[in-house]
Order: C-alpha cells, then sequence, then structure tokens
C-alpha cells in the first residue's frame, strides 16, 4: 500500500520550469543577433565594394557567432511558447541546457579548426595585410565586448540569492510592546543558533521573566529561557533544526507569538541558466580571441614575428576548448538526469529520517534553471500520509515537482 502526492496545490501539477529570467534573457539575446546581423552584413557588403577578403572573411566569421546566438534565442522562444505543452511531461526547462550542450560542441568544433588553422601558418606562414587586419580585429572586439554588456546586463546569472545551497531565514522578527519595539532573532554566525532578544529603544527587561516557547508543526514544544548577555537577551539552549516553528515570546505579562520560517535553496548549478551561459561563452571567447589576435598582429607588425600570429590563434583554441568542455560536462550531466546537488539530497534524506523513518529510494534531477524534481519512497512504521512529508519538505522551495511514496514498514 503507498499513498503519492506532488508538490502543487488543489490537485493540479503546473509543469512550467523556466527560469525566473527567461523573456528578459530571451528579449537580450535576440538584440544582440541584430547587432551581430548587422554587423556581418556591413562586413560583407563593405568587403566585396572595397575588395578585401579580410572583412569578407571575417563577416562570414560574425555570422557563425550569431548563428550560435540563433540556437540560444530559438530555444528560448520555444520553450516559452511550449512551456503548457503536455507533450513535454517535465516541462521544457531542459531545452535551454540542451541548447547549451550543441552550443558547446560547436565551439568546441571552431577551437579544432582554429587550432588546424593556426598550426598549419605556424609550418607554411602567409603573408599579414596589417593595414586591413588591425583594425577588423579592433572592430570585432568592439562588437563582443557590446554583446557581452547586452547579454549580462549586470544580472546575476546564479538565478538566486541564496544560490550558495545554504537555508534563507526569516530571523529577525520585530513586534510592538508596551515598552516599544522589540525584536526577536535567531542569530547563528559562527555560533551555535540562540534566540537573541533586544528592544530598539528603552531597557530590557529583566531575564528571569522572559520566556520563549516553540510550537512545531508536529506539536512538538520547547521551553527556552533567556539570560542577560548585556544589551540584548540570549537563549541558554540552542535552538534545533529545523528553525521552522511559531515563537511565543512570554514577555512584560503578555504572549506574543511569531512565525518563523527556513527555505533551503538548490546549489549554484541548479538555479544556472545554461542557454544563455552558452552564448556569453560564445562572446567572450571570441573577445578573448580578438585580444590575442590583436596581440598577435602588433608583435607580428613591430619585430616581423609572423608565427605571433599563429601562436596567438593556437593559445585561443586551448582557451575555447577549455571552456567548452566544462559547459558540455556541466549541460550532460542535466541531459542525463545526473544529481545536480548532492548535499541538498543529503538534506532532503535527514530530514526525512530524522524521526526515524527510511528513504527507501530517492531520486533528485534537475527541471530547468531554479527547478528541481525529487521521487522519494519512504518507509514508515508510523500512521503517516504523503502531506505529512511533503509539510516536512516544504522548506526546499526549488523543489518545484514532489512525488512522495509512502510505504507501511512490515
Amino acid at each position: 500500500m503507498s499513498d503519492t502526492a506532488h508538490a502543487s496545490s488543489g490537485g493540479r501539477h503546473t509543469h512550467v520550469f523556466l527560469g525566473a529570467t527567461h523573456e528578459r534573457s530571451e528579449r537580450k539575446t535576440w538584440v544582440v543577433i541584430w547587432l551581430c546581423g548587422a554587423m556581418m552584413a556591413a562586413e560583407i557588403i563593405g568587403g566585396i565594394f572595397t575588395g578585401s577578403i579580410a572583412l569578407v572573411a571575417d563577416g562570414l566569421h560574425m555570422s557563425t557567432h550569431a548563428g550560435a546566438l540563433l540556437l540560444a534565442a530559438l530555444a528560448y522562444t520555444f520553450a516559452r511558447t511550449h512551456a503548457n505543452d503536455p507533450n513535454f511531461t517535465f516541462g521544457t526547462g531542459k531545452l535551454g541546457d540542451l541548447a547549451g550542450f550543441t552550443s558547446a560542441v560547436i565551439l568546441a568544433m571552431i577551437s579544432l579548426l582554429i587550432a588546424y588553422e593556426s598550426i598549419s601558418r605556424l609550418f607554411a606562414p602567409v603573408p599579414i595585410n596589417f593595414a586591413e587586419a588591425i583594425p577588423i580585429a579592433v572592430l570585432g572586439l568592439a562588437v563582443n565586448i557590446a554583446s557581452a554588456w547586452l547579454l549580462s546586463g549586470g544580472d546575476h546569472h546564479h538565478g538566486h540569492s541564496h544560490g550558495h545551497g545554504g537555508p534563507a531565514h526569516d530571523e529577525a522578527k520585530p513586534f510592538a510592546t508596551a515598552d516599544g519595539t522589540a525584536v526577536l532573532e535567531i542569530f547563528e554566525e559562527g555560533v551555535p543558533p540562540r534566540f537573541r532578544l533586544r528592544l530598539e529603544s528603552g531597557l530590557l527587561p529583566a531575564a528571569a521573566g522572559v520566556f520563549v516557547e516553540t510550537l512545531r508543526g508536529d506539536g512538538a514544544r520547547q521551553m527556552f529561557a533567556m539570560r542577560d548577555m548585556g544589551g540584548y537577551l540570549e537563549s541558554d539552549e540552542e535552538i534545533p533544526e529545523p528553525h521552522a516553528f511559531t515563537a511565543k515570546v512570554a514577555l512584560g505579562g503578555r504572549d506574543y507569538p511569531l512565525l518563523f520560517e527556513e527555505h533551503e535553496h538548490a546549489g549554484a548549478g541548479a538555479h544556472s541558466d545554461n542557454n544563455m551561459r552558452a552564448a556569453l561563452v560564445h562572446v567572450i571567447a571570441d573577445a578573448a580571441v580578438s585580444v590575442l589576435v590583436i596581440a598577435g598582429l602588433m608583435l607580428a607588425r613591430a619585430f616581423g614575428w609572423l608565427w605571433m600570429d599563429p601562436l596567438a590563434g593556437l593559445v585561443g583554441a586551448v582557451v575555447i576548448a577549455n571552456w567548452a568542455w566544462t559547459l558540455i560536462r556541466d549541460t550532460g550531466a542535466i541531459l542525463l538526469d545526473m544529481n545536480p546537488d548532492r548535499q541538498m539530497a543529503k538534506k532532503l534524506r535527514d530530514t526525512i529520517e530524522a524521526e526515524g523513518d527510511e528513504i527507501a529510494d530517492l531520486h533528485l534531477w534537475r527541471l530547468g534553471p531554479g527547478h528541481l524534481g525529487a521521487i522519494l519512497s519512504v518507509v514508515t512504521a508510523q500512521a503517516r500520509g504523503a502531506g505529512f512529508y511533503r509539510e516536512r519538505l516544504s522548506r526546499f522551495r526549488s523543489l518545484s515537482h514532489l512525488t512522495i511514496e509512502v510505504v507501511p514498514k512490515p
């Protein structure tokens, strides 16, 4: 016998697992495509009319750049327009990772081509028209810097302020008393977590007459006596995890109930937008190569070192290959449904097994930027349903799709 529940309300399940900045990222990507497209057309047309093969070649290079960005933009658009398509069992959140993986493979192929051409030129140098090559490289660098600025826009791409994977607490709770505004907080910076009570103005009451009692969702209660620490009162005992309860402050003959909630967020990898990351890698990689090319061309012109130009290209190829491999590794892991956050998986297990139950099976995978899916099979000797465990896991805000199977212990 088993009971299954999903992390949703009203019995209906949403499968829209797009990142919080999805539409804004989509718009920025299309803007950069138009910029690169205009630059590409200007270089090709200008090269044809002026007879500059270097200008035409750079325009064709810009077309590969625009093509990679077009892949990212189409992935954003398709994921958004098909977000509610029931044919996608777990939504379209992974389309960005698929686009990022594809883009990384293309980037790896480009690095191989650059390396091949660079090695060929080391053994068979070709004459360089510095008057054309250097301005084109500088122009390409300027376009790449503008593209990177437009794509990043000053945003933080980890997707959440708690991307480090730690808990977010509603830790400071102000409340009005007869003596002024008091603040109860959970303090745990470098020390075990304890309650601290202070007044924003006025004199603190005697510690002997102040208590804090916690009431948890399962009915468990705990009383905390307070001691004077000079400027604030602090509880004698540590506060056990999780920090999710109603804290009733007994102060001046009155009780003040305060609600504390704790939310767990997955690590940065679970929040990253790999589609935008791939687009940025393309732009930054191109900018890095432009810098190396400019340096190589300047040295080649100044000292006659024609080998500096292909050497700069070879270094750039190695840098691009390294970035491509990192992106392939990260997006490939998501596409294969590898565990995106081992620390979070451990916390899920610890939370369920804290009261003697056992997790027989646990699956955790990424559904999209900032969205995780989980399937748990819980073996228990208690008369508990899936709703009990869903409530226990409610602090894990990144769990957008949660399925719990409860199996009675034989």
